[in-house]
Formats: structure tokens, C-alpha cells, sequence
């Protein structure tokens, strides 16, 4: 039996995910990374990374499709696109490079090498660390476009005589021109950025390995960049309104609450209390490194633990209580990601494919505007 919207909250009640689209990954999942959704208010975009080019395809509008030739092949970094889909950084082991549609470089960026091996060269073309094995392992920043595309936030690191160093950087996307930055005191080896509907603020978690992960909170208010640090933390999501964040620690056993003003935690559930076990053969329950928060009062949560069928939960943000499980009309697969308001979305197992979904009871507003 499937609960109404309005259940009485436990997690023996079971909410029916609907259905709101099913869209074709535009690049085979063989040679390409597994699709996304990135998401703005009031704007969505699919994105697929291959080795020679990156998909963007636009889901609010006509569906039109752009691909940009990709500079170097996928393993050497992450990429960023603008929320108009006219614009794709590419975050290289040695440099950001803006390009358009087609293929023309807008402006690149230079930085410290992502490499594990001690390297200082400033190599001018990807051709010449091409077949170095720790260039082709090296660790990743990643960047990141504001709400409303007028700026760019990049987590580097940068050389400073013998000392590695990593920075946030603030830049225009339209030259690549640095307007601030900030060192992160972190040794990374991937990073993420989480954008907020307020094009000021910014969420960055940061990778070091199995027991640190700390999560960055900026704000840019045109002339300081403010930055928060919240230790041992990794970023899930931001709210719609932008109100709270949502947080678990590395070892995923607790969601952690935030209010993005000033970053402070309200709320914590800890998986243990709030979720049975998959079975009886292991009493272990955790929360997922990835979630969605499609509400500004609930937040859609994986758990994770040698779980053979993923399980979701709707958590209610007021309360930090289960409100019970996502109950879905197919098998899914994964982790629930946000896709902006009143959606999120799941990756097929053989990543062909994204399936968008919401609450049907949630809003009387169309959650997607995909045609």
C-alpha cells in the first residue's frame, strides 16, 4: 500500500515516485562518463563527458543539443557549463580552457599541476604529458557556474615556489579575468561544486580520502570572498530557496541540517535510528554521498551498505524524521540527485539513460518542463 503525500511520518509508509520523464543519455555510456542533470532556477541541462566531446542538451526548452570538442580525454579532469549551455569550461591536471560550440578556446586559465608526481612545468599543450602515467592518475578541482552565469568559481591549486597550494577561485567567464581568490587549506584528491539560486554563494566539498572530506561555504558579494569551512563534512544539496544545505560526514552515518545564511546546523538524523537494516544479515546502515533536495521541507536520501536494491527515503527537513520509502514503478538504480525544483532524477544501471521523477501530490505546478 502506497501512503498519500500527507502520511503520518514512518518509515513503514511508502511514497510513489511518478514518473516525469525518461530521456536517452546523448553519448555511449561504453566510452562516456554516466549523464547528469545541472540545474538553476528556471533552467535545466543534461550533460555527458566523453573522451572527445561533451553532450549538453537543453530539458526546459526544444531540446536542442550541443556538443563541444573536448580538449583532452575525460580522465584528466571534470568540466562546467554555463546555464545558458553557450559556454563549457574543461578543468584540466594543468589549466581551465573556456570554449564555445565550436571548439574555438574563449580564454585558458594556467595553474599548479593536479599530478602526485613533483611537477612545475607549465606545459603548454596536453600532448606533452599525454602518456605520463601520474598526469593520466592525477587528482582534480572542479568548477562551477553562478545562478545567473555572470561568474565562475574553479577550486585549483597553484605553485607557489616549493609549496602546493590550493585556491577558490572567483573569475568573469567572459575572459577568464580572476576577480578574487582564497587558499583552501585542503589536499585534495577530487572536489564538487554545489550552486545556490543566490548567484553570491557557493558550495564546495572537497575529497581528501576516506576520513576527511571538509565542506566550503562561499560568498562573493562583489568585492570579498567570504569563505566558511565545515570539517569532516561532505555537501548533499542545496534547498530550492536556498535556505539549508544539506550535509552527512564521511563515514555516512548522520545528515546534518545547515542554514546557508551563516552555516549553522539545526538538525541531525542519524541512519541507525531513522532506517531499518537491508537485511538481517548486517545491522549496518549509512546514508548515500549523494541525495536530493526537490523541497524546500523534504529531501529524497539513499542509504548504502552492501544493498543489492537501492532504497530512498523521503526525510522530512523540518524534523530531521523519515517520513518512509520511496516506493518507484521500475527498479532504479544508484542515488537520488537533485534536479532542481519538484524533480529529481536516477541513472539507469547500464547508463543509457536518466528517469526523472517527483511527488505527484507534492505542487499543482508541472515539476519539469521537458516536452
Amino acid at each position: 500500500m502506497t501512503a498519500p503525500d500527507g502520511a503520518v511520518p514512518g518509515r513503514s509508509a511508502r511514497f510513489a515516485a511518478q514518473l516525469v520523464a525518461t530521456v536517452a543519455a546523448p553519448l555511449d555510456p561504453a566510452s562516456a562518463d554516466a549523464p547528469q542533470v545541472l540545474h538553476w532556477p528556471g533552467r535545466r541541462l543534461l550533460v555527458q563527458r566523453g573522451d572527445t566531446e561533451l553532450a549538453v542538451r537543453d530539458l526546459d526548452g526544444e531540446g536542442t543539443e550541443i556538443r563541444f570538442p573536448a580538449p583532452w580525454p575525460r580522465r584528466y579532469g571534470s568540466t562546467a557549463v554555463s546555464p545558458a549551455g553557450d559556454v563549457a569550461v574543461f578543468v584540466g591536471v594543468h589549466a581551465l580552457r573556456a570554449v564555445d560550440p565550436t571548439g574555438a578556446v574563449r580564454w585558458e586559465i594556467r595553474h599548479g599541476c593536479w599530478s602526485a608526481a613533483v611537477c612545475t612545468e607549465s606545459h603548454a599543450s596536453f600532448s606533452e604529458y599525454a602518456d605520463d602515467h601520474h598526469h593520466g592518475h592525477a587528482d582534480s578541482g572542479s568548477a562551477a557556474f553562478s545562478s545567473d552565469g555572470r561568474i565562475l568559481w574553479a577550486h585549483v591549486r597553484n605553485n607557489a615556489g616549493h609549496e602546493v597550494e590550493e585556491e577558490w577561485l572567483i573569475l568573469d567567464p567572459a575572459d577568464g579575468t580572476v576577480l578574487t581568490r582564497a587558499e583552501t587549506t585542503t589536499v585534495a584528491s577530487g572536489s564538487y561544486h554545489f550552486p545556490h539560486p543566490d548567484p553570491a554563494y557557493m558550495g564546495l566539498t572537497v575529497a581528501e580520502g576516506e576520513e576527511d572530506s571538509p565542506v566550503l561555504w562561499g560568498h562573493w558579494d562583489g568585492a570579498t570572498l567570504t569563505v566558511q569551512r565545515f570539517a569532516e563534512e561532505v555537501l548533499l544539496a542545496v534547498s530550492p530557496s536556498g535556505e539549508h544545505f544539506l550535509t552527512t560526514d564521511p563515514g555516512q552515518w548522520a545528515l546534518y541540517l545547515h542554514r546557508a545564511e551563516d552555516g549553522t546546523e539545526l538538525r541531525r538524523l542519524n541512519a541507525e535510528e531513522a532506517v531499518p537494516p537491508a537485511s538481517t544479515a548486517d545491522n549496518r546502515v549509512c546514508w548515500g554521498y549523494e541525495a536530493a533536495f526537490p523541497y524546500d521541507d523534504r529531501a529524497v536520501v539513499g542509504t548504502e551498505y552492501d544493498e543489492e536494491v537501492p532504497r530512498h527515503w523521503l526525510v522530512d527537513t523540518r524534523t530531521m524524521a523519515v517520513r518512509g520509502q520511496i516506493a518507484y514503478p521500475f527498479p532504479v538504480s544508484g542515488s537520488p540527485r537533485s534536479a532542481g525544483r519538484g524533480a529529481w532524477y536516477t541513472v539507469s544501471k547500464d547508463g543509457a539513460a536518466v528517469h526523472l521523477w517527483s511527488l505527484p501530490q507534492a505542487t499543482g505546478t508541472r515539476p519539469w518542463g521537458l516536452r
